[in-house]
Order: structure tokens, then C-alpha cells, then sequence
């Protein structure tokens, strides 16, 4: 997989710290490792990543609606992040979700298909 700039949204410190480690590890950069949705928005806008890993339940608001904010400036590969997949697909089906816990094979193969898309939904 070519190296990619990649923006982390997750409100859970241990969780974040783990995914930038994993990521840097594969030879990806992590361009932004923040905890709200405003900072995931903000972030966005600065760094215009290649991907955004983003947990749905963001500690100020939805990763869900940051994602909408984010999506109105262009398409932008992302996964969900979440402990209930099955919530964050009534919000957005066809959202492509990796359920929390997950290991470092199932985040690569959902970086996979994100990035085969044609278009970020």
C-alpha cells in the first residue's frame, strides 16, 4: 500500500496513541491525532488527508456529523470507528465500519476497501 497522510479522530487517548503507532509502523504519516469533532474538522481543512479514521462518538459531538462537515468540501476516503456498528449504519448506510475492537489485519483490509473505492460516500 503507498504511504498515506492519515488523520485520526478518537477520543479515547490509549486508543489513538495505539492506531498512530500501527499506522507509522505500516509507513503511513499521521498528519493529526485529535479527540473532537470541531478538531477533526479543523484538522481536515489544514491537512487535507488521504484517509481519516474516525470514532462515530466523538467526545463533543458525532464523528458522524464532523464526517458530513467534512464531506460538504469534497470526498475524502474514511472509515467509522465503533463499538456499535450497527448504530452507525442506521445513520449512514453503506458506511464502510470497523468495530471497536479490532486488530491490525481488519484495519488494513478496511483500508483497502476504503481506498478502492471510486469515491469517498
Amino acid at each position: 500500500m503507498t504511504p498515506l497522510s492519515i488523520l485520526i479522530a478518537e477520543d479515547e487517548a490509549v486508543i489513538a496513541m495505539l492506531l498512530d503507532e500501527v499506522l507509522t509502523g505500516l509507513g503511513h504519516s499521521v498528519c493529526a491525532n485529535v479527540s473532537t469533532a470541531d478538531e477533526a474538522v479543523d484538522a481536515a481543512r489544514r491537512h487535507h488527508p488521504d484517509l481519516i479514521l474516525i470514532d462515530a462518538g466523538l467526545r463533543d459531538s458525532s464523528g458522524v456529523d464532523a464526517m458530513a462537515i467534512i464531506l460538504a468540501a469534497g470526498p475524502v476516503s474514511h472509515i467509522y470507528m465503533s463499538g456499535d456498528k450497527a448504530a452507525v449504519l442506521r445513520q449512514q448506510p453503506g458506511a464502510l465500519v470497523i468495530e471497536k475492537p479490532f486488530d491490525e489485519d481488519a484495519l488494513v483490509a478496511a483500508m483497502r476497501t476504503t481506498l478502492a473505492w471510486p469515491f469517498a460516500l
